[in-house]
């Protein structure tokens, strides 16, 4: 039997020079120390052992599977070194191999555009202003001389939230909370996103973008309006960019004027972009109406005022030649990747 144990020991190393996975070495256990392996075999051979024989076989049989066991774990060991090793050898980075640049993203045509605005503001002494997209009907009308049952009312019609409570339908109210909070004198412009139930078609959406102007001091006239305009649109598309203003009303400026500017599609000779006038309306601007003046606490009599709400999509529009609003809402990138 001690023969026996040593052949079973010196055949277990042997073996395991030979493995080369996991699966081959927990086989070779399962083998040699299994509950039907060979050194249990040999074992059950003990009970024909004299007295003073099992002691020393015994001794021996648990030598032996200890060997084979620490064996076992050591070449455990060394297998799993060389899978790591070769993971590291097949997972090489070459570092002299041209690196892949990231896709960078780029701004919305309608962000760059509206970053360019305020920055021109910015450089003409305004402050940039924001407030609540949903806002309350005093700030969105009553407070701009729109009373409830003011007809001017039905060419703003907008999204309620409840009787008093709904979407703004332009940045008008960011102006009357400025001035509830600020004496004159008063420069600023309040970009953001307005809503008016509107179908959608080539130039209108029920969600756009505004970009209204406010300067309060004394002495403003309706030349000093004229030339805010003027400024802004020779900066955004050059000096031989032309503007006109049409006499208009608007419950909230007095005197009030539409601007228009040289149609982007034809260049002022008429089509169906125009509709054949030449020119496209841009935006409503006026005097602000002292009864305004007076709801937020500005003496009429001292303080004058101009005011202007540029329709962001129609700049954008203008700037880059585009012929359909919707184009700047649907995220095709084949056309968003042009700017």
């Amino acid at each position: 039997m001690k023969q026996a144990l040593e052949k079973i020991e010196l055949s277990a190393k042997e073996e395991l020079k030979k493995i080369r996975d996991s699966k081959e070495l927990e086989a070779l256990r399962i083998r040699f120390l299994g509950k039907k392996g060979e050194l249990t075999t040999v074992l059950k051979g003990m009970a024909t052992l004299s007295s003073e024989e099992r002691p020393v076989i015994g001794q021996l049989a648990n030598r032996v599977r200890s060997d084979i066991e620490n064996a076992v774990e050591e070449r455990a060991k060394e297998l799993k070194k060389a899978a790591f090793e070769l993971k590291l050898k097949e997972e090489k980075l070459d570092v002299t191999l041209p690196g892949k640049a990231p896709k960078l993203g780029k701004l919305h045509p309608l962000d760059s555009v509206m970053r360019e605005i305020e920055d021109i503001f910015i450089g003409m002494g305004f402050d940039i202003a924001s407030g609540p997209e949903v806002e309350y009907d005093y700030y969105n009308f009553e407070a701009l001389n729109l009373p409830p049952d003011h007809p001017a009312r039905d060419t703003q019609d907008t999204f309620y939230i409840s009787d008093k409570i709904l979407l703004r339908t332009q940045t008008s109210p960011v102006q009357i909370r400025v001035m509830e909070q600020k004496k004159p004198p008063i420069r600023i412009v309040a970009p953001g996103r307005v809503y008016r139930s509107d179908a959608v078609d080539a130039t209108h959406s029920p969600l756009f973008h505004q970009i209204e102007g406010l300067v309060v001091d004394k002495g403003i006239t309706m030349g000093d309006l004229v030339g805010t305009l003027d400024m802004l649109m020779k900066r955004l598309y050059g000096v031989e960019c032309r503007i006109r203003l049409r006499p208009h009303h608007f419950p909230f400026t007095e005197p009030s004027a539409e601007v228009d500017m040289v149609c982007f599609n034809c260049g002022g000779k008429g089509c169906s972009m125009c509709k054949g006038e030449g020119y496209v309306e841009l935006l409503g601007s006026g005097m602000v109406h002292p009864k305004v003046l007076a709801n937020c606490g500005i003496d009429p009599e001292e303080y004058s005022g101009f005011a202007f709400g540029l329709g962001l999509e129609r700049l954008v529009m203008r700037k880059y030649g585009v012929t359909d609003l919707r184009l700047l809402y649907e995220n095709d990138l084949r056309f968003l990747e042009q700017f």
